[in-house]
């Protein structure tokens, strides 16, 4: 087979007749693409990644911009109807039942509605056959079989509301005034698929019924599978479970809303009290371009090409000392169904709109002039070719979420679906064919006035004065008058490690045949572990760990510390500026990065199995020849002040800051991040912590996991490793003695205009550490996870959601919190906060039910059949035991633990760590009106 397809593709590059650019794009045959009688369409694709599981879709074309007016936001409603009974699951059954069978909520069960379409999501394991085809009965109550209970509609309004509630802010707020202007005379302005709160809260249930019968039926729906499965049997479970859906008698016509055309230059100049940031951004309204035939693939590989460059050379103005914008893009996106945009975009500070509007604007002159240089375009071509050959070598590898996307977009816009081999031949004849002139003649798209609309956003505040239609006209007109250069692309040409290292060596070697993997001890006194996996082709990740952190340096030096990953990262390494190292790395797969907490110092990253040398040569320079640039400083400095310059605009930032305070005693070490703070960084301060904390290698840990080389690896190691700089001299963090309050502290904030409050119930508590431990209290987070939702959610329908996270270390002492965040109306805080407490008073004196424990048991197993399967899991369970020095086979141990979890064990962990009278409760809510 693997012969064949080599040929096969050899054939494909020489051929110019295979795939004549007139010619339709192929389909990938491994897919199974059908239409049932009744006009629903269906995919299905094998894929063994992840093992024993399948992700499955019902995609709708039908979505907000169908409703008539008396329906404002009743497609989202319907969507959210779905997980609220049907005809096989009488009202909340269905979450219940996919809890049961270890799908998560959130993350496994899901959808979403858009202008134009709803789409439902699920993964289901496929290891049990009844469970497989369940997933089949879901989808197709989702089809044809909601209930629309009359009680459950009620509870559900209050849940959109909250949802409505959630979004409220500064963005949603110009966005209203925008959507007007950018889809003048459209429907699309009208129809935010979030809705009419006044709709969604008193909307006859017949309205809501309506909207589902005229636009839930087969000819607009389609079913795709992905996964480990046979695909007979899903094509038999498809045919039996849609195949008997009625085509709609007198359908209603599907139409599609346009864009109208506009020649005049439009603008959306929106201020809010509440924006952190300023934006402007040029939208050039283009008709959708469907990619159908060869040549239009041509096309779209030129386009990505044209701009991939043009961000590179926005990106590279954000390096300035003073920068034009903070950030920019540039590209076309499929805006809606019937309209995609070429976008010009930036981000910028304070007052520097005009500044922000001329820079790219003479960007995209510049390239409309001159075009781009055959250097930039050769490194583009080699970086897509670069990653077009990892997805080749991951095909058998990669996840089913990664790939079923493409199926639902080939059925609802038309994105064509060749399958990455195909798609690798077919690029690999384009690229030799592209030209540099080829490229160049899409500048032409750029700087056209019709259909034009420029976006403004800004916070209205005194002093700050925000451009006129007339002052942003006065720009463009300016920069199209003016002499501009041609852009010069500078290259590095050195070698990363311009001398190598003498290398050491591997002193000691062990194997733990238990965990499968080997470990070295260097003759430097660093630490190797080494796992060989085939998980994936084409990855090697890693992670490094030492005791020491910020903990380490002086209070005075606190802030330099906190910012000094960034701003090393943000110079580049060695003899390389950023923007240097981006370009001589445009056609490698690899990262590195380093890292500090309180009480260690890190370094993370990945590669691919060829770039594996490239790797050890970041982490070797970054230990040795971190670069702290002037120029790069400056710059980080302007986006890192003009980010914090409108943060306290912000309710969620004043609301966040005084939970971190509150919760840490207020320590010097905690404080909220300002632009007081920021004036205490200092370059030099933070350049010597950097080094200070990496010019000692000995006490580092490395853990490798992936695709390796053994044989390369162990040269790597000694080369680059081996040769790190080592004192010999234990060292450790410091405690800096960073503690939580004690007994009930309550704080209310009161910012913001929106009718909306935040709550967060904070339960922190002595932590006697053991993994077993660890086990324990991160079940009962589980058990609360679903208690809270099932309460304040579904039975109360008082919020969106419901936020249970937890914090737990043994490190400088054994500590842990679990925290509760939900956003409700203000009115009900109290309500909903003593219903969350009246769910924890429950749960300490009675525990769980047996099947909310079977339900977080069997979840538990689910996602650690798939987390075994990935180098990331390895490689940060392994650290995480080294360096509680443990031993890492306690992994081994969760099979025991999850089989004996019993709801009396919830219990007992509720009543150690929920102590209802040692908790911090903070509730932002809106400011009064004057």
């Amino acid at each position: 087979m693997i012969k064949i397809l080599y040929l096969l593709t050899l054939l494909l590059v020489l051929s110019n007749v295979c795939f004549p650019q007139t010619s339709s794009i192929p389909i990938d045959t491994s897919v199974t693409i059908g239409v049932l009688p009744n006009g629903l369409k269906y995919y299905i694709q094998y894929n063994k990644k992840p093992e024993k599981r399948a992700e499955l879709r019902l995609a709708v074309n039908a979505g907000s911009v169908l409703e008539e007016d008396n329906q404002k936001g009743l497609a989202h409603f319907c969507e959210h109807m779905a997980f609220n009974g049907s005809t096989h699951f009488k009202k909340n059954e269905l979450v219940d039942y996919l809890e049961s069978v270890g799908v998560k909520f959130g993350p496994e069960l899901n959808a979403y509605t858009s202008f134009d379409q709803t789409v439902y999501m699920l993964q289901v394991p496929t290891d049990k056959a009844d469970i497989l085809e369940k997933g089949f009965v879901v989808l197709e109550d989702w089809a044809h079989g909601l209930a629309f209970d009359s009680v459950e509609i009620e509870k559900e309004r209050g849940v959109i509301t909250e949802e409505w509630r959630l979004g409220r802010g500064a963005q949603q707020r110009m966005r209203d005034q925008q959507f007007p202007v950018l889809f003048k005379n459209s429907k699309y302005a009208e129809r935010l698929p979030i809705g009419d709160m006044e709709v969604v809260g008193k909307c006859p249930h017949s309205v809501l019924k309506k909207f589902y019968t005229d636009w839930y039926r087969p000819d607009l729906m389609c079913v795709v599978a992905v996964g480990d499965f046979d695909k007979a049997v899903i094509e038999k479970y498809i045919m039996e479970h849609f195949g008997n859906l009625k085509p709609a008698v007198n359908p209603r016509e599907r139409y599609y809303a346009p864009v109208p055309p506009h020649d005049e230059t439009l603008f959306a100049i929106a201020k809010d009290k509440e924006a952190q940031y300023s934006m402007v951004a040029i939208f050039e309204m283009r008709p959708v371009e469907k990619t159908l035939t060869m040549d239009d693939f041509k096309k779209v590989i030129i386009q990505n090409l044209f701009q991939s460059m043009l961000n590179a050379r926005l990106q590279e103005l954000t390096q300035q000392a003073d920068p034009p914008f903070l950030f920019a893009y540039a590209g076309k996106t499929g805006f809606v169904r019937t309209a995609d945009a070429i976008v010009l975009q930036a981000v910028v500070k304070d007052g520097g709109i005009e500044r922000g509007l001329d820079a790219i604007l003479r960007e995209a002159e510049k390239v409309r002039q001159f075009g781009f240089t055959q250097t930039e375009l050769d490194r583009h071509k080699e970086s897509v070719l670069r990653g077009l050959e990892t997805a080749v070598a991951e095909k058998d590898k990669t996840e089913s979420s990664n790939l079923i996307g493409q199926y639902v977009n080939n059925y609802l816009e038309g994105e064509p679906i060749p399958g990455i081999e195909n798609e690798n031949v077919i690029y690999k004849k384009y690229m030799p064919e592209i030209s540099l002139a080829d490229v160049n003649k899409l500048s032409a798209d750029l700087m056209q006035k019709t259909d034009r609309v420029i976006l403004v956003n800004s916070p209205e505040k005194e002093g700050l004065a925000v451009p006129t239609e007339k002052e942003l006209t006065a720009v463009m007109d300016k920069v199209q008058s003016e002499k501009i250069t041609a852009y010069e692309d500078k290259v590095n040409q050195q070698p990363l490690v311009s001398q190598m290292p003498k290398p050491g060596k591997i002193v000691d070697e062990k194997k733990n045949d238990k965990l499968g993997y080997t470990e070295w001890k260097l003759s430097n006194g660093v630490k190797v572990i080494v796992k060989q996996t085939d998980f994936k082709n084409d990855e090697i990740m890693f992670s490094a760990v030492a005791p020491g952190g910020s903990s380490l340096c002086e209070d005075k030096d606190a802030m330099s510390a906190s910012f000094a990953d960034d701003i090393a990262r943000e110079s580049g390494i060695g003899d390389f500026t950023l923007v240097e190292l981006q370009k001589a790395l445009a056609n490698k797969i690899v990262s590195v990065n380093p890292g500090f907490d309180f009480n260690s110092e890190s370094m993370y990253g990945s590669c691919s199995p060829k770039d594996a040398e490239t790797m050890f040569q970041l982490i070797y320079l970054n230990f040795t020849k971190a670069r702290f640039d002037s120029t790069a400083f400056a710059s980080y400095m302007v986006k890192v002040r003009s980010w914090l310059k409108n943060r306290g605009n912000d309710p969620q930032a004043a609301f966040s800051d005084t939970i971190t305070g509150v919760l840490h005693n207020y320590h010097f070490r905690m404080r909220p991040l300002s632009l007081a703070l920021v004036d205490e960084i200092d370059l030099k301060a933070a350049e010597k912590f950097f080094k200070s904390r990496f010019a000692d290698a000995g006490g580092f840990t490395f853990v490798f996991s992936g695709n390796i080389d053994m044989a390369k690896f162990k040269d790597f190691v000694e080369q680059y490793l081996s040769s790190l700089p080592s004192s010999g001299k234990p060292e450790m963090w410091r405690d800096l003695h960073v503690t939580n309050p004690t007994g009930i502290v309550e704080r209310k904030v009161f910012k913001g205009m929106e009718p909306k409050s935040s709550v967060s119930l904070q339960f922190s508590n002595d932590f006697k550490w053991s993994r077993h431990e660890e086990y324990l209290f991160n079940s009962l987070i589980d058990v609360l996870d679903i208690r809270l939702r099932e309460v304040i959610r579904e039975d109360k329908g008082g919020t969106y959601g419901v936020r249970v996270s937890k914090f737990v270390t043994k490190i400088p002492g054994g500590r842990c919190r679990v925290s509760i965040g939900f956003g409700c109306k203000p009115e009900r805080v109290d309500e909903l906060v003593n219903a969350a407490f009246a769910v924890l008073d429950s749960m300490k004196k009675f525990g769980p039910t047996p099947e909310t424990v079977a339900k977080v048991k069997e979840t538990q197993k689910r996602e650690r059949e798939v987390s075994l399967k990935t180098n990331g899991y390895w490689v940060s369970q392994i650290i995480s035991h080294v360096w509680y020095d443990e031993d890492p086979e306690l992994m081994l141990k969760f099979d025991e633990w999850n089989a004996s979890l019993s709801a009396d064990d919830v219990k007992a962990e509720a009543n150690k760590y929920l102590d209802e009278k040692n908790y911090v409760k903070v509730v932002l809510y809106p400011e009064a009106k004057k």
